[in-house]
């Protein structure tokens, strides 16, 4: 079902739906037995958290997005203080199909932060709290990158939220993760991608590969207009490939997700050669879109 947001300064709300459908596992095999103890209850607080809390402000109609968090933690001091590390995934439905469409799949090894057992989790968008705005900056991102697929550049207001807590998150103790770095992925480096204006012709790209490209690919009638924008994204990231950093961030997370799902759609498609234009965009898949040549 296409989503519709509605805004308090059109319509007057008095209850908004929650955004997220969110599965949290957690893994603490790497933790000592008191503190596993210690966090018996923080699953379930965290899924709660996600699922409970309205981080658009707005009403929300439609289904929710399911996404998960899956969590590995890495350390502790033996008190409050613990590492881990994060898979964040989420998808989208694909109209007309039983398919779901992967979103996100990022790796993110950055997370420290403090946890007293059965502590209250609060939304609050104005301090920053390294547990919550962990888990608000990923809120934002999920929503934001499902709105720009049913909306041109629908996701900028929750990129923009996102970039907010990632100057918050630089600036405080827990600064490691949040600050711009030359790593494979960074909060901040994601987000400013996906509000520079070197990226605005990809995100409208982004939008008709899946409005105007996997929705409409059931169906026999706008099939070839769904290929069609399919290959536009392509084709339009490779005429900008010498204006474009390539390892972006940005293009990272989106191939990260997309690259197996681009070549399940376009694997009867008649010029291969687009297949050599992936490799030359997308190299860390290249065995992917080799396999799609048949040279694996």
């Amino acid at each position: 079902m296409k989503k519709i947001i509605c805004f308090f300064l059109l319509f007057p709300v008095f209850s908004l739906a929650q955004e997220l459908n969110a599965v949290v596992v957690v893994n603490y095999e790497k933790l000592a037995t008191e503190d596993k103890e210690r966090l018996q209850n923080f699953q379930q607080q965290v899924q709660d958290y996600l699922n409970n809390t309205k981080f658009t402000g707005q009403t929300w109609e439609g289904d929710k997005i399911d996404c998960a968090f899956n969590i590995f933690f890495t350390a502790s001091d033996g008190q409050t203080k613990y590492s881990a590390q994060v898979v964040i995934t989420s998808q989208r439905p694909v109209e007309g199909t039983q398919k779901s469409s992967l979103m996100l799949n990022i790796l993110d090894n950055t997370w420290s932060f403090r946890y007293e057992k059965n502590q209250s989790m609060y939304f609050n968008q104005t301090d920053f709290d390294p547990l919550l705005s962990f888990l608000d900056y990923y809120a934002y991102i999920i929503i934001g990158f499902d709105m720009d697929s049913y909306y041109p550049l629908g996701g900028t207001d929750y990129f923009s939220k996102a970039l907010d807590i990632t100057v918050r998150g630089s600036s405080s103790a827990y600064s490691d993760g949040w600050q711009l770095n030359s790593s494979s992925f960074n909060k901040r480096a994601l987000v400013e991608n996906l509000l520079n204006a070197k990226y605005q012709q990809f995100r409208q790209d982004f939008f008709d590969y899946h409005y105007n490209g996997l929705d409409l690919f059931s169906n026999k009638a706008t099939r070839q207009q769904a290929i069609n924008n399919i290959i536009k994204l392509i084709s339009n990231l490779a005429e900008v490939r010498d204006k474009l950093d390539m390892r972006s961030v940005l293009l990272k997370v989106f191939f990260d997700a997309k690259a197996g799902e681009i070549v399940e759609y376009l694997k009867n498609y008649p010029d291969k050669k687009i297949f050599e234009t992936l490799k030359k965009i997308d190299p860390p898949h290249i065995s992917k879109y080799d396999e799609a040549l048949g040279l694996n």
